[in-house]
């Protein structure tokens, strides 16, 4: 039987797409999910964004039918808030409800929410539970080891949230201090599934980078599934390649220079549909080059795409790629 998030069935050993601001929206979804992953969740929402009405919150909203599974992540300090959220994000229809309890990043951890709420643990079990009672909805929660060395309490936290009624855990294998510096420690995430008191699915996150560390990683800390996130910036085909490495222990065939070149075309477009140009141009720019990477001399073509704000200039640009490389990429990957 597959992992389950009530009655959601992710199969044997799920990959999930990190929430990841400015990086996870539709476009990149719809080609993460066409590449293999099996759950996703939306870029994080502010709670007195979206209460506010304010455009960028309420656009992360927008969700559709070939993405899921999916789910809608979350985060704020005030529990009241939280709960007017939740109430308007259940409206939406997605398969589940993510809280972020893990965002290190200064604006929103300092304000007490994402991993800020790691120096509050009460107040973290409270807020969890009161959302829980809101929704009809699944509730899950993404969170950090601890705050810092001295308040890794994720085992404890984890049953305490369990018991308020969540339907699974993701953990990033290190503290909000570490912010991503440094290796992701799963020693605790495993402590965490191997818990004989935790009954719900545990998703470890934090540097899986290939196919082989997946398969490592699941088999040495015993975790449900992974999530994954920077090592799918540029590169939506890791999905596929994990599962095609678990399944047959060997490595799918590395994607072509034309096949790039085509999903980040496709990428730009969905962009450019989904958002205003400016919008579009700007957040393709983390993309390149990871969907360019390992091209030798490539770096004159990297520099006009990322500075370029002409998107003729850009399309261009990509068509100049696919004719100049083909030949010395095709080598490089051993397609001759």
């Amino acid at each position: 039987m597959g992992v389950k998030i009530r009655d959601i069935d992710l199969g044997d050993f799920p990959l999930l797409l990190a929430p990841m601001e400015d990086v996870s929206d539709p476009p990149f979804r719809a080609l993460c999910k066409k590449h293999g992953a099996d759950l996703m969740y939306t870029e994080f929402i502010s709670s007195e964004g979206l209460i506010r009405d304010a455009v960028k919150s309420v656009q992360k909203l927008d969700i559709y039918e070939y993405e899921r599974p999916v789910g809608i992540q979350i985060f704020g300090h005030d529990i009241d808030s939280m709960i007017r959220t939740t109430e308007i994000v259940e409206q939406t229809n997605p398969d589940i409800i993510d809280i972020n309890y893990g965002c290190p990043v200064k604006k929103v951890a300092c304000k007490g929410a994402g991993a800020g709420i790691l120096q509050d643990i009460p107040k973290m079990v409270e807020m969890t539970k009161r959302i829980v009672e809101t929704t009809h909805l699944p509730v899950t929660v993404k969170t950090r080891l601890g705050w810092d060395d001295d308040t890794k309490y994720v085992v404890e936290v984890a049953e305490r949230l369990q018991d308020v009624g969540i339907e699974a855990i993701s953990i990033h294998g290190r503290t909000r201090k570490q912010m991503y510096k440094g290796d992701a420690d799963w020693r605790l995430i495993s402590e965490v599934k191997n818990n004989p008191r935790i009954n719900i699915p545990v998703f470890g996150n934090g540097d899986i980078k290939t196919p082989e560390m997946a398969v490592e990683y699941k088999n040495r800390y015993g975790v449900d599934g992974v999530m994954i996130g920077r090592a799918a910036i540029g590169y939506p085909w890791i999905f596929n390649e994990i599962k095609h490495f678990i399944k047959t222990g060997g490595h799918m065939e590395k994607p072509s220079l034309q096949q790039r070149v085509a999903v980040t075309k496709e990428h730009l477009e969905m962009s450019l549909k989904w958002k205003n140009e400016i919008l579009a141009i700007n957040e393709m720019k983390r993309h390149y080059t990871n969907y360019f990477k390992g091209i030798p001399d490539f770096k004159p073509y990297r520099t006009k795409l990322v500075t370029s704000m002409n998107l003729e200039e850009i399309r261009d640009t990509l068509d100049e790629i696919a004719e100049k490389f083909d030949g010395v990429y095709k080598t490089l990957a051993g397609q001759k």
